[in-house]
């Protein structure tokens, strides 16, 4: 039995890493893929383009305005002439943020009044208004506390003191790439997995490997751990880009990180043997695994919080194992997750591969007769 086994496995990979288009798939696209989305997929905010608007001639409004134009966020700031121009920067998306400062602002400082600004906000990125938002608060704050300290008015409140957990610069790449380790190993192995069968039908050898002294659950396993020895290669790959290329740290156990990643590619490769068996081409296949794919990263908490979608597609996320897997990777990677926390998100995975599974191996089955 072993021998028959292994003798599938080798001839799986062979056929795999023969294949010039298939090795082209497997090498080639996770590569590229982990350095654009790890480069291009920033939730930070940087080079952001402002605008000013200063009316006031007064030594303070001077000061402020050198404070915008030297924060290490902002590219570059455009003076407007006249109130017309604000209208202009916006709708023309010169600026995202247009700062308005009016005729009496050193006026009402000096004489110990509260003196005005205007901040005007591009709202059409939402996000990215309420960062640069964030941003222009904070630098009039550090200019009213310093005012108040050196013309000894009333003391302002004392300014919070900001912390953030395990990423104390909140530095998105921390989040990205350790995110990708569960996105690009779950396109490998549902890909592969979901050609396998598919290959074999297309070519015709299909019917010629159940001809063979092979079973049908073995024919299953040597469909099976070809895959998982490419997604756990896929993965290895990738966390190793993330220790040593982009300075990732992780603080967790590596140990856990491999037996969740174990858990999560058996599952995906439930889901990929499911479409295989379902589809009788390798084109069906394909749109099989993709038609899978997008739910699965937008429903994962990825790109978007799980708590902000509606309660019922909450519920559903969690029949993904990409939504589990990714608590515990970036757990891992960020904050050392302990070992009951990882093993309360690894059995869903494990609950969700034994349905998978048993569905792919009950259609298998189904088709065979």
């Amino acid at each position: 039995m072993w021998t028959r086994l292994i003798a599938l496995i080798v001839k799986e990979l062979l056929s795999v890493w023969r294949d010039r288009k298939s090795r082209f798939v497997l090498v080639v696209p996770p590569l590229v893929q982990l350095f654009v989305f790890s480069y291009a997929a920033t939730y930070d905010v940087t080079n952001v383009r402002i605008a000013v608007f200063n009316e006031d001639a007064g030594a303070p409004s001077h000061d402020l305005i050198a404070r915008f134009e030297d924060a290490p966020d902002f590219a570059r700031v455009l003076h407007l002439g006249s109130e017309a121009g604000i209208a202009e920067a916006i709708d023309s998306k010169e600026a995202v943020l247009v700062v308005h400062l009016g005729p009496g602002f050193s006026r009402d400082l000096l004489a110990g009044a509260p003196a005005r600004a205007q901040l005007i906000l591009d709202g059409r990125g939402s996000n990215t208004a309420q960062v640069v938002m964030g941003y222009a608060t904070s630098i009039i704050n550090n200019f009213n506390r310093d005012w108040a300290a050196a013309h000894s008015v009333p003391v302002l409140p004392a300014p919070l003191i900001e912390r953030a957990w395990f990423n104390p610069n909140l530095m998105s790449l921390w989040v990205v790439v350790p995110g990708l380790v569960g996105i690009l190993t779950q396109v490998v192995a549902l890909v592969v997995t979901a050609l396998s069968v598919a290959r074999e039908r297309e070519l015709g050898t299909f019917d010629q490997l159940l001809v063979t002294p092979l079973r049908p659950w073995e024919i299953l396993v040597g469909k099976i751990v070809p895959a998982l020895l490419i997604g756990l290669a896929e993965g290895t790959v990738i966390v190793v880009a993330a220790l040593f290329w982009f300075r990732v740290p992780l603080v967790g156990s590596l140990l856990l990180l491999y037996a969740s990643l174990f858990v999560f590619l058996l599952s995906i490769i439930g889901v990929g043997l499911f479409i295989s068996a379902l589809s009788g081409t390798q084109q069906q296949a394909i749109l099989g695994a993709f038609l899978f794919l997008v739910p699965a990263i937008i429903l994962s908490g990825f790109a978007t919080p799980i708590e902000n979608m509606p309660e019922f597609i909450q519920a559903l996320t969690l029949g993904n194992p990409m939504r589990h897997f990714l608590t515990i990777v970036q757990g891992i990677f960020l904050k050392d997750l302990p070992a009951e926390l990882v093993f309360a998100r690894i059995w869903p995975m494990a609950a969700i591969g034994f349905v998978t599974l048993g569905s792919a191996v009950w259609l298998f089955r189904h088709r065979l007769r």
